[in-house]
């Protein structure tokens, strides 16, 4: 029971859900809690509930506008959450179960984290004083959470919760954005009051640099002789493909996404565009060798993997760098010009003055550049991969570049691709066009287990679209309960199993490492895992495919379905005992 006064207040600037009201309400904690997550702009809640959330399952009943997406373990939970943010662009909720639950959803919150996902995770609380008697699944929660969380807080009074929840979402939406944590105990969801809600508070950092820090970054920029460009994570969130095009034409550079691709950074097909930087810091310095400036856009620079005596940065080469996230500018290797502003507005201020001062030198220039880089370019070393992917058209096991040349030409502009595939999928990206920013999604921080689960959050956030998930099935076994919650919303999603049966990559690197071909730990054949008998098992209608041309035929059908389906691909598994 609750009762509503109202004044009519307009939106901020980029809200979507219409008309933001000043609500008072008298009512419990619990739908104190979701009116203000409405407020907030949040549509889906995330969640595996516990008996600490039942509170939040009862009041959920009397607000239709919140839609709570099941999911059967928190890591999944917290997953889906994580691709819906990314998909969308806007700040998403999610609950888990006590300590345990967090416990459980720590790795994906830490890839939340890394991705910057503005999310609201919150988790039930024992009632305040009961936790001084340590009763089951009780823990400190907020010293759990806070290593991997822009802010952690327990509401303590019923009275600040309207405070609260706005300054969570303040702080998730505010860049860099991430993750925050709220500890809900149960006597402040059951108590009630009266209280007036407030309204939320949206910071805009969509700022241009000052005019003379723009008149030092052109300055930098014109002196160049063999500018590179280095796209990265904060164009996506910038919207900025086209603005980073713009200024690859002005100057005729060429174009790489950062060493880890973990979205659709730049466009593919347009005539700038190298590909992927590595991490392999070898053929990384090799690639920047021939450049005297690095223009490194809303991007982490040169983040590797590995150790490697040799450093991927060439000594000669400089670097500008533009970005919010003020953590990264400069963190490794010194920057000429840092500046800690949006990427696009950036970029639109920057280009009108690189044409004026430059003049018709500059045109020349780039007019030079883009045709040396036509023999080099993506567009042609996709050409030079295809040619050499099509030999391998009737292997069996199935020759992973093969694959991923195949499910490419079959891809459709409406598909977005989430890439967890790792080895089996490391080539998808020399064939795969990326064309608009939520095109593609792949892995952040290099901790597995994120993709089926995350697919599942990009395709509700990206309704009208079909989603490909390629996950290897290291990966898969990481989340397949995310299976079930496909099934059961008839999502329109294929994933894509990738089985060499077994850790590829760690098998690769002990060989490489340390010379040692003795795998102990790294097979999944006695017994073998089936896939496709698993999906089934939880819903979504699986295959197995062992042959080239049964692939082709599978994968085009189920890109007409309405629902999930996955395809398990017997792909050719690497180095054996």
């Amino acid at each position: 029971h609750y009762t509503l006064f109202e004044l009519t207040v307009y939106p901020f600037t980029g809200y979507s859900q219409g008309e933001l009201k000043i609500n008072t309400q008298t009512a419990h904690g619990r739908d104190l809690f979701l009116s203000l997550l409405a407020q907030e702009g949040i549509t889906h809640i995330f969640g595996n509930p516990g008996t600490t959330e039942l509170a939040i399952m009862h009041a959920l009943n009397d607000h239709k506008d919140l839609s709570y997406v099941l999911g059967l373990q928190e890591s999944v939970v917290v997953a889906m959450a994580d691709g819906f943010a990314r998909a969308s662009g806007s700040l998403t909720a999610c609950n888990v179960h006590v300590a345990p639950g967090l416990g459980n959803a720590i790795g994906s919150i830490y890839n939340a984290y890394k991705s910057g996902s503005p999310l609201i995770i919150t988790a039930g609380q024992q009632e305040q004083g009961h936790g001084l008697t340590e009763p089951l699944l009780y823990g400190p929660m907020i010293d759990m959470a806070q290593p991997v969380v822009k802010w952690a807080y327990e509401i303590s009074r019923i009275e600040d919760m309207p405070r609260v929840i706005h300054r969570a979402a303040k702080i998730a939406t505010t860049a860099p954005t991430g993750p925050v944590f709220l500890s809900l105990p149960g006597d402040i969801l059951n108590q009630e009051t009266q209280i007036a809600l407030g309204l939320p508070t949206r910071v805009n950092t969509v700022g241009r640099p000052t005019d003379c820090s723009l008149e030092q970054l052109t300055n930098t920029i014109l002196a160049s002789k063999s500018p590179v460009i280095i796209a990265g994570s904060e164009v996506v969130s910038s919207d900025a493909q086209n603005a980073v095009a713009t200024l690859a034409d002005t100057l005729g550079a060429p174009v790489y996404q950062q060493t880890v691709p973990s979205g659709a950074h730049f466009i593919s097909e347009h005539p700038t565009f190298m590909g992927s930087l590595t991490r392999d810091q070898k053929r990384v310095r090799n690639a920047l060798e021939p450049y005297d400036l690095m223009l490194a856009i809303g991007c982490d620079i040169l983040q590797m993997s590995v150790w490697s005596p040799v450093d991927p940065l060439p000594p000669e080469l400089e670097i500008v760098q533009i970005g919010l996230r003020d953590w990264e500018i400069g963190k490794n290797y010194s920057v000429k010009v840092a500046l800690r502003h949006d990427v696009r507005e950036t970029l639109d201020a920057l280009v009108p003055l690189l044409i004026k001062q430059g003049g018709q030198g500059l045109k020349d220039r780039a007019s030079a550049g883009l045709k040396s880089l036509g023999s080099s370019n993506w567009l042609t070393n996709r050409a030079e991969s295809i040619k050499k992917a099509s030999q391998n058209s009737g292997s069996q096991p199935i020759e992973p570049e093969w694959l991923m040349m195949a499910l490419s030409n079959q891809l459709t502009e409406n598909c977005i691709v989430v890439d967890e595939g790792l080895t089996a999928a490391k080539s998808l990206l020399n064939f795969m066009p990326l064309r608009d920013r939520y095109s593609y999604f792949g892995m952040v921080s290099g901790g597995i287990g994120w993709g089926i689960a995350a697919a599942i959050g990009v395709q509700l956030a990206q309704p009208n679209r079909r989603v490909v998930a390629i996950i290897g099935d290291g990966s898969a076994m990481y989340s397949p309960q995310a299976l079930w919650t496909a099934a059961h919303l008839r999502l329109p999603i294929t994933f894509v199993i990738l089985n060499n049966r077994g850790y590829r990559i760690l098998k690769e690197r002990l060989i490489a490492f340390h010379s040692d071909d003795r795998f102990i730990g790294m097979d999944f054949k006695n017994p073998p895992i089936d896939m496709a008998g698993l999906s089934t098992a939880l819903g979504t209608p699986g295959t197995q495919i062992n042959e080239p041309a049964e692939f082709i035929d599978c994968f085009a059908e189920s890109l007409k379905n309405s629902g999930p389906s996955l395809l398990e691909v017997m792909v050719e598994p690497g180095p054996s005992n």
